[in-house]
């Protein structure tokens, strides 16, 4: 019995003694890292001075970037928009995302809309030595898109929206084999909004949204690196319309969003090939807790939602969350203010925002506003935005 014992005690010390000697855990970011992040940054005013929702608003001429399956909604017969945000700044002047939409209404049952979305880093300057020519470099991103919308019910619709994204980021002048990479996506989209519906003192309006975007193949710079995914993403949105009178009316709105994309797994390394409790150069030896994520964009989605290292817990800070607000006074004027947050440990993004709107005729001039709520200050911090709106045919579709 005793060499049963001692035997077994034996290779407890063992493994213990293994583990300590071929395992060490780093403390590893669990932020889920991208491709083309620009199409997270709200192009339009609206949307932005409403905390970035969109995919259950009521329809404008952006639709096109939350949910092109609200076109079949406008009242307009056509649209075109235009939107300028300045990115950092309060560090740089010429770094800027730029969008151009435009949206026609085919009939009563269906749409059709197209953007471009330029997002520019600005000029770089390089000089190898002070003998040499300076070099300039400028990196950019960008993204054409067009949808069809249908009208499946009275009051649901659906789109199916097509783009490609090309993201030049690498500087040819350091590297001559660097390319820029690209890929397509897809987005898949559906809106409902109910008939207005008479309450005690006011009456109300229904509208719920969903949208699955950016589903496409991995965007790859070069032979040898790595493939990057698409940001793809799962919104989801629903609000209601407080109608008092033919002059005043309050939107409530609120959003969840979830990257479809698989989390970074928690890595172990080998002891032997390095200082115990330092950071290795080497590779990670291999996964101890996640999933990997060297797997297929499609298998990616459905990995997304049970690969999260610290469980059900962690999963549930990938969802990020927004509630906005729309104050309108008889279509000509209206007020914003909306509030966005993400988890800590999964980018941090908290902040505040106000918006205001303005209609003359057939032109919609909307701006915004955004106050960081974050320890990590935002990039769009006291910027302001712009968006401006041409609708032409106003009125000739009447939803109620």
């Amino acid at each position: 019995m005793k060499k049963y014992i001692l035997a077994f005690i034996s290779l407890i010390i063992y493994n213990f003694s293994f583990a300590q000697e071929t395992v060490i855990f780093e403390n590893q970011s669990s932020v889920i890292t991208t491709a083309v992040p620009f199409l997270f940054i709200a192009s339009d005013a609206r949307a932005a001075g409403m905390g970035d929702i969109g995919v259950a608003t009521s329809v404008d001429a952006f639709s096109q970037q939350w949910n092109q399956s609200k076109y079949v909604f406008s009242e307009a017969k056509s649209g075109i928009a235009v939107s300028y945000t300045p990115y950092l700044s309060k560090l740089v002047n010429d770094i800027f995302l730029g969008n151009v939409t435009y949206f026609n209404r085919i009939s009563e049952r269906s749409s059709f809309a197209a953007s471009f979305k330029y997002f520019s880093l600005g000029e770089i300057e390089l000089v190898q030595d002070e003998f040499s020519e300076a070099l300039i470099a400028q990196p950019n991103e960008l993204a054409i898109d067009a949808s069809y919308s249908l009208r499946l019910a009275t009051q649901f619709s659906m789109a199916v929206g097509l783009r490609y994204l090309r993201s030049d980021l690498k500087i040819q002048a350091l590297d001559n084999s660097a390319e820029a990479g690209s890929s397509v996506a897809v987005d898949i989209s559906g809106y409902y909004q109910s008939e207005e519906e008479a309450y005690n003192s006011f009456n109300g309006r229904t509208r719920l949204g969903f949208a699955i975007q950016n589903l496409g193949p991995k965007i790859k710079y070069d032979d040898g690196g790595r493939e990057n995914f698409l940001p793809t993403n799962l919104r989801l949105g629903g609000g209601f319309d407080f109608i008092f009178d033919e002059y005043n009316t309050l939107a409530l709105t609120a959003e969840v969003t979830k990257l479809l994309v698989p989390s970074p797994p928690l890595y172990g390394y080998d002891e032997t090939n390095g200082i115990p409790g330092q950071q290795l150069d080497e590779e990670p030896t291999y996964i101890v807790k996640g999933k990997s994520q060297d797997v297929g964009f499609l298998k990616g989605v459905f990995q997304s939602f049970g690969d999260a290292p610290g469980g059900f817990s962690e999963e549930l800070k990938e969802f990020t969350w927004a509630l906005g607000a729309e104050y309108q006074y008889q279509d000509s004027f209206a007020f914003r203010a909306g509030y966005f947050n993400e988890s800590d440990d999964k980018g941090a993004r908290k902040f505040f925002a106000l918006g205001a709107g303005f209609k003359y005729t057939t032109i919609n001039i909307d701006m915004s506003y955004l106050f960081s709520a974050s320890k990590i200050q935002s990039p769009l911090e006291n910027t302001l935005r712009f968006s401006l709106t041409f609708n032409f045919g106003d009125g000739e579709y009447r939803e109620y």
